[in-house]
């Protein structure tokens, strides 16, 4: 695969983000740019970087190092598995699940790990429910939050 091939396919990708985003509306008014802004934006923002590769690319893309495509499709799973426990875990602990697994596979150690996922599930949580009021799942840690 090349360059101009795969921003072909990210223009591809970002009108289908654009078609699926358009019709994005909330039952009432809580926000003021409303649900659609945030497809359209990555849209754009796929859109502009393929456009860049299918106009300057060509280039030959290098294989990927044994064992990396691996490392991608348990991200994948990762991404998967996070979405699907976020609401039942709750944000804070679906987040340290989430960094702790993903610095696994960058090697990291475990006590790094654990510290980085839960500073990092604390403050976004703080920063995204308390201070932006993004209301976020509390999953399990409910009654301590």
């Amino acid at each position: 695969m090349n360059d101009r091939l795969l921003g072909i396919l990210a223009l591809v990708l970002a009108a289908f983000i654009t078609w699926a985003g358009w019709d994005l509306e909330a039952p009432f008014a809580y926000e003021p740019v409303g649900p659609r802004a945030f497809p359209m934006l990555i849209a754009l923002i796929i859109g502009l970087c393929g456009l860049r590769l299918a106009i300057k690319g060509g280039h030959q893309v290098e294989a990927n190092p044994p064992g990396a495509n691996g490392r991608i499709a348990l991200m994948v799973l990762f991404a998967a598995a996070y979405a699907f426990l976020f609401q039942w875990l709750g944000f804070i602990i679906a987040t340290v699940l989430m960094t702790m697994a993903v610095g696994r596979l960058f090697g990291g150690s475990w006590t790094k790990m654990l510290i980085g996922g839960v500073v990092m599930g604390l403050l976004f949580f703080l920063l995204f429910d308390k201070a932006l009021d993004v209301v976020l799942p509390t999953g399990l840690l409910g009654e301590l939050i």
